[in-house]
């Protein structure tokens, strides 16, 4: 029986002369394995609809425990402006891999819906460093270490916070700072926003760079100190902005 599901291809695996696995995070079931026979040759019709970063339904023979197989795809967006531009190629490419390690860890329907939303968000050139930045901070409670943007870790207080420090995992207030390093108040407030905010109804984001820049650079010293990930695609990331 085929089975219609609605999915993301984040990567593909060459398999034969003409056929390739791809790995489809769906919205009914995870992340999936699925054989695609015949796919290379020239003459196929799914030749163009198996490739990374494809958006659509897939209708599969699904398999517990081993491969699906593919039958048919219907595309849901193309993705026209992100397939045009390779900075939006890059990020892209960058919250496809992320996503793929936090499923490792979690592989919680959520995730789907956060990677999906962030993609349209992305599509309709909202800024991507703003958006994979937001991705990133609801992903860390996924890698089991989340940020405390609720009260001071110290004390619990919730007013006078000042600063945010990576070492003790979320805020300070002023009566609890010692000798970190005080990030802009901006920043700080401007991270708790984008922690509770819902993707799919962000409309505009108009931040300013020096915000964004503070809070990239922490998010990135924070994965880079607690989550063990080592991601390519971040490093070509970090090298297209410094160009």
């Amino acid at each position: 029986m085929i089975t219609k599901v609605e999915g993301f291809i984040l990567s593909e695996v060459e398999y034969g002369e003409t056929s390739k696995v791809i790995n489809v995070l769906t919205k009914e079931y995870g992340l999936l394995g699925i054989m695609c026979k015949g796919v290379k040759s020239l003459k196929s019709k799914l030749r163009a609809l198996t490739m990374r970063f494809t958006y659509g339904f897939f209708y599969i023979y699904k398999k517990d425990n081993k491969l699906s197989i593919l039958k048919d795809v219907d595309i849901i967006d193309p993705l026209k402006n992100i397939h045009q531009d390779i900075t939006l190629i890059s990020y892209v490419n960058y919250i496809t891999e992320l996503t793929h390690q936090v499923l490792k860890e979690c592989n919680d329907q959520k995730i789907y819906d956060l990677l999906i939303e962030t993609i349209k968000k992305i599509e309709q050139k909202l800024d991507p460093m703003v958006l994979t930045n937001i991705l990133e901070l609801k992903y860390l409670d996924y890698l089991g270490v989340g940020l405390n943007l609720n009260g001071c870790v110290h004390c619990g207080n919730t007013n006078d916070i000042i600063t945010i420090d990576g070492d003790i995992g979320g805020y300070l207030c002023k009566n609890c700072l010692t000798n970190e390093k005080v990030v802009s108040l901006k920043a700080v407030k401007m991270l708790r926003m984008y922690y509770y905010v819902d993707i799919q109804n962000i409309q505009k984001l108009d931040i300013s760079s020096e915000v964004t820049n503070d809070i990239n650079q922490f998010l990135t010293k924070y994965y880079d100190r607690y989550t063990g990930l080592y991601l390519k695609s971040k490093n070509f990331l970090e090298k297209l902005k410094n160009l």
